[in-house]
């Protein structure tokens, strides 16, 4: 009888806990979990959000991630770093990986960043009343808002950086300047990163990581940042032929 008993007691404490409830002497008061299948957020940490949608470009998803959830050198994370789709069923960007949003729009935190990615078509964003509106929203209270690529048409459609400079993916400025003409687009021919008061804008892909790596400076130090370069071997990136020595015939 009591081996029934205790067994029963056993089944029913692995139920409670795998229902996502948590005793308070497990939570953490800095720590707030919106719902079981969600990201747990450190409230006293900046929160880094990222827009995902379908066909967009991995590197412009990935880039910021890489960036702001490197630790610091005695191993502190430093940033909350989330994705947030219009809904969280999954998306599939153009390269075909599947990303599973953290958020929605309808649930999606307050941000103190904001990273708008591009894709290669942008008619379907640019037309999605629902993106324009959470961008234009969520820029209310931004401590930054970031674009890449494309996602320059986002920044323009929403009206949110008019009378601000911006740059787009390399050939892609004048038709930036044409549809939004209240935008300072910059010569992407020999301008890769822009920053004007709260905005940043890159050409995107690859060079996504340039507005990445310029932000983590602004938001913690110059070593900081060199930690986290280091990490990526962006020394490497940028010199490869000084580490790939022809291999004797």
């Amino acid at each position: 009888m009591n081996t029934n008993i205790t067994l029963i007691l056993s089944i029913l404490t692995l139920f409670w806990n795998c229902t996502g409830k948590t005793t308070s002497n497990t939570s953490d008061e800095n720590t707030h979990q919106y719902t079981r299948d969600t990201k747990l957020i450190d409230t006293t940490l900046p929160l880094i959000g990222i827009l995902a949608f379908e066909g967009v470009l991995t590197t412009e998803v990935t880039a910021p991630m890489d960036v702001f959830t490197k630790h610091s050198e005695d191993g502190k994370p430093l940033f909350n770093v989330i994705t947030i789709g219009e809904e969280t069923e999954p998306v599939v960007s153009e390269e075909g990986l599947k990303i599973i949003p953290d958020f929605s729009f309808e649930n999606a935190p307050q941000l103190d960043v904001l990273f708008v990615p591009s894709a290669y078509d942008m008619h379907a964003q640019v037309n999605n009343q629902a993106i324009i509106e959470f961008i234009k929203q969520q820029n209310e209270n931004t401590q930054y808002t970031v674009s890449n690529c494309a996602g320059a048409h986002l920044i323009g459609q929403s009206g949110i950086a008019d009378g601000k400079k911006i740059v787009t993916w390399i050939g892609g400025g004048e038709e930036l300047q044409n549809t939004y003409p209240n935008l300072k687009v910059q010569d992407d021919s020999v301008v890769s990163f822009v920053e004007d008061g709260k905005f940043l804008s890159s050409n995107g892909n690859l060079a996504s990581y340039i507005s990445s790596l310029e932000l983590v400076e602004k938001l913690t130090n110059g070593d900081h940042r060199k930690y986290v370069e280091s990490y990526l071997y962006i020394d490497r990136l940028c010199d490869w032929d000084k580490y790939s020595p022809q291999l004797e015939e």
